[in-house]
């Protein structure tokens, strides 16, 4: 694949592979299993296209600007931006503006200490020193130790944008999802609903029956049981959407409060033909591999310079300003002008089990690099394909539940018309009923299941995230 760190074909030796590097992993697939060769992928369109229903979208606004996770991301952002800045001052001399005044007294037989001017005056004693000028530290990057710090440093920027579009991708997941939750919840809801009525029908009906001898005690109980079952399973849709509400509201950065829901569940379209595109397009949308993919780039440069910090480093120190041992004369130029220049060649010579115990780190954390961008390629390929078949094979069940959806509603109707006329019992009655009842209950689980695993699909292909935050 050709990445943002310029990467290469999974499986193939990549930038920052060492050689310690022993595992070796298959190529992967040039296809989705199943999937075809359709290069177009539902993870190109944008989020507030791919998602029709303008209530989610406007939940999806208002997250983007606010969501706590993505600030933190963007400040993270903001840090490695930073550290790419330091970086590159480290490339540059240092230049420092200082004043010092200093006294000393020599005594009279000692040995330390100036006695005369460099033109023959004799200094007093006490002696006064001061200086008032610019001074300069400057390593020059001989063998590229600073350079690959600035490669890394800007390699982890870059992984950290990927890092924020992981969370936006999340995010944008995570508040559809709930979103189809709570539509999903509203349309159990209100099937329990149609069910409590029908069901406290049903229990007036057979209460007269007793009354003129044709139930008994038991079928009043067996019916008021099944109403008291509903209205428990009605409570815990109720505590269900409120958990849906907050979540979202925490999401979206915000206290709890209601949540607008547009059209039913059942009322929203599904697209008939889901497309994933090619392997290679999902790789280089999705966050997390090229987050990784970067990481691997940033830690090859970590092991580049931390091979060339046993070599020597070359720092020159120059300076310039006026030196006088009189505050009066300090600005007497050009007689207060100093000049000097140090050159220092360094190179650690003892103890370098140091340099070496940070080699070694760079190393390992190269290979745990590696390993985790394999890792996240593996994933992506699993997630899509779960997604891909979960897609394919709900739909069908949602076409299966809802023909058993329509078959138990008869089956109702004709139950209560067979016990009215004594040709069915009430245990038939109420198993007609919530069987009809689990069936519709069913049938929402199932829309919403859709809807997770198209959104899932989504995002696994690394649809959701935008170039700039808060835009498309």
């Amino acid at each position: 694949m050709a990445g943002l760190g310029g990467g290469a074909a999974v499986g193939e030796q990549l930038p920052g592979k060492s050689a310690h590097c022993q595992a070796e992993f298959a190529p992967a697939p040039a296809t989705f299993a199943g999937a075809g060769s359709d290069t177009s992928s539902i993870a190109a369109i944008p989020w507030r296209q791919f998602f029709a229903d303008p209530r989610l979208v406007g939940l999806l606004d208002t997250a983007l600007q606010a969501n706590p996770d993505l600030l933190i991301a963007l400040q993270r952002v903001e840090v490695a931006r930073a550290n790419v800045r330091i970086a590159r001052g480290a490339l540059l001399p240092r230049v420092d503006a200082g004043a010092s005044v200093s006294v000393d007294r020599f005594p009279p037989n000692g040995t330390r200490g100036p006695n005369t001017t460099n033109d023959g005056r004799a200094i007093p004693t006490p002696t006064t020193d001061y200086f008032l000028g610019l001074s300069s530290a400057w390593e020059i990057d001989i063998w590229g130790r600073l350079r690959s710090r600035r490669k890394a440093a800007i390699a982890r920027l870059l992984a950290t944008e990927q890092g924020r579009r992981l969370v936006q991708t999340a995010l944008v997941a995570q508040v559809a999802s709930l979103y189809y939750e709570l539509l999903a919840l509203d349309t159990q809801n209100e099937v329990i609903g149609k069910n409590l009525r029908l069901q406290e029908r049903a229990l007036e009906i057979v209460k007269l029956q007793k009354l003129g001898g044709r139930a008994t005690e038991l079928a009043v109980q067996q019916f008021t049981a099944q109403l008291l079952r509903t209205q428990s399973l009605q409570a815990v849709v109720n505590q269900s959407i409120i958990r849906a509400e907050n979540e979202i509201n925490r999401l979206l950065g915000r206290y709890p409060q209601p949540i607008r829901r547009g059209r039913p569940i059942r009322e929203q379209e599904l697209p008939a033909v889901v497309v994933a595109g090619l392997p290679s397009t999902m790789l280089l949308r999705r966050p997390d591999v090229q987050r990784a993919e970067l990481e691997l780039v940033a830690t090859r440069a970590d092991v580049s310079a931390a091979r060339a910090a046993f070599l020597p480093a070359l720092t020159l120190s120059p300076y310039v300003g006026l030196n006088a041992y009189k505050s009066s004369l300090l600005f007497a130029t050009p007689s207060s002008l100093a000049l000097g220049a140090l050159a220092n060649l360094s190179a650690p010579l003892l103890n370098r089990n140091f340099l070496k115990a940070a080699l070694s780190q760079a190393t390992a954390q190269q290979q745990a690099a590696y390993y985790g961008y394999q890792q996240a390629v593996q994933t992506g390929f699993q997630e899509v394909t779960t997604s891909l078949r979960g897609v394919e094979n709900y739909r069908r069940v949602y076409e299966l539940q809802a023909q058993e959806v329509v078959a138990l509603t008869k089956a109702v109707e004709i139950s209560n018309d067979l016990y009215t006329a004594s040709y069915a019992t009430y245990l038939e009655v109420i198993t007609a009923q919530r069987s009809a009842l689990e069936a519709e209950l069913n049938l929402a689980n199932t829309r919403r299941e859709q809807f997770l695993l198209l959104i899932e699909l989504y995002r696994a292909l690394g649809g959701g995230w935008s170039a700039t935050p808060g835009s498309e």
